[in-house]
């Protein structure tokens, strides 16, 4: 696992496209594991603060219930209808939460306005990080992912 410095580090160009394209919506789909097993979606917000990319939200939400019993979470970018798509990101990883007050300030302070209220915030550990694009023809889609250990791969598919 790689926290997002880590990997910004030896992917900056990977990194520069998947933070730009988390950053074109504020909504985000975050999938985690009920105690059941079945998969739970839910809009979620991610924050790029420090070195390290973050979950945070109201106290109480189930997808922090799911997360403190297995720390296995996914987050999508979101997606713009076609035919303007030009692509979107995905990541994994491991969700780890924090009550650190220096965290909780770093977070609280890295957006345009604290949030209102208490929140629960929780670090994610990178496990995959995945890019999908049109190519520069427009007539394949590119899709690159990164793993730690495994490096960078690239697939085309017309």
């Amino acid at each position: 696992m790689s926290s997002w410095s880590e990997f910004a580090a030896e992917q900056p160009d990977l990194a520069r496209e998947v933070r730009g394209r988390l950053d074109a919506h504020v909504h985000k789909v975050m999938a985690t594991l009920r105690a059941d097993g079945s998969p739970r979606l839910c809009g979620t917000e991610v924050v790029f603060a420090g070195d390290d990319l973050w979950l945070a939200g109201m106290v109480g939400a189930r997808r922090f219930t799911d997360l403190r019993r297995d720390a296995r979470v996914a987050v999508h970018s979101g997606s713009d209808d076609v035919p303007g798509w030009t692509g979107d990101a995905r990541l994994s990883g491991t969700a780890h939460e924090t009550t650190d007050p220096a965290a909780l300030a770093l977070v609280a302070g890295s957006g345009p306005e604290p949030p209102p209220g208490p929140f629960e915030l929780f670090r994610i550990d990178l496990t995959e990080v995945v890019a999908i694009r049109l190519s520069e023809g427009g007539d394949a889609i590119v899709v690159e992912s990164w793993r730690p250990g495994r490096g960078l791969t690239q697939a085309v598919r017309a």
